[in-house]
């Protein structure tokens, strides 16, 4: 296996490895850093590199074979979205006695909803292509945002006091969101 890398010394403590999308490795470490001792680094995480570039390549793969959506289907999830998720938000902000401010939908390549200190909420629209149980979590999770703007463990009692299945649809959302993102063009 090949087990080139690029070194990049700089102010920090610890020394990382970093693969590109290309399958290049990239080894980050602190100044004083030999060549010998990065060296050492990768060959004692070889395991890690060979599985990172075997996801890569089934990822790629899997990529491939996705069946892309148009642009007129994009448009069509929009328009679905813009009727569908204000009146799931508007129903579980009723039930959670919050108030919000803006809705804003996009199809986005990182993230699937988020929420602003001005109390904006935001959503993927490729929301529309999971589950009605996976919006809801996703807009049960936002919402919870209004009482708590973090994730700490105050905030997911919050969710699961609304919404106890949330850790089963989150999963769904993580083993299925990225051919979703692939599907649209967001993802390789």
């Amino acid at each position: 296996m090949d087990l080139s890398y690029t070194l990049i010394k700089s102010k920090r403590k610890t020394i990382s490895l970093e693969m590109k999308p290309d399958g290049s490795l990239i080894v980050r470490a602190p100044n004083r850093t030999t060549k010998r001792e990065a060296d050492a680094f990768v060959k004692k995480h070889e395991k890690w590199v060979e599985n990172y570039r075997k996801k890569m390549g089934e990822r790629k793969a899997q990529a491939q074979s996705v069946q892309r959506l148009t642009q007129a289907e994009l448009l069509a999830l929009g328009r679905l979205a813009k009727k569908v998720i204000p009146e799931r938000v508007a129903y579980y902000a009723k039930k959670m006695n919050v108030e919000y401010g803006r809705i804003t939908l996009r199809c986005q390549k990182t993230r699937w909803g988020s929420c602003s200190t001005k109390k904006n909420l935001n959503f993927n629209i490729l929301l529309m292509l999971t589950p009605i149980e996976v919006l809801d979590s996703v807009v049960v999770h936002e919402l919870c945002h209004l009482k708590e703007m973090n994730h700490s463990a105050r905030f997911y009692q919050q969710v699961y006091a609304v919404y106890p299945d949330y850790d089963r649809w989150n999963r769904w959302l993580k083993e299925n969101g990225g051919e979703l993102l692939m599907r649209a063009g967001l993802r390789d």
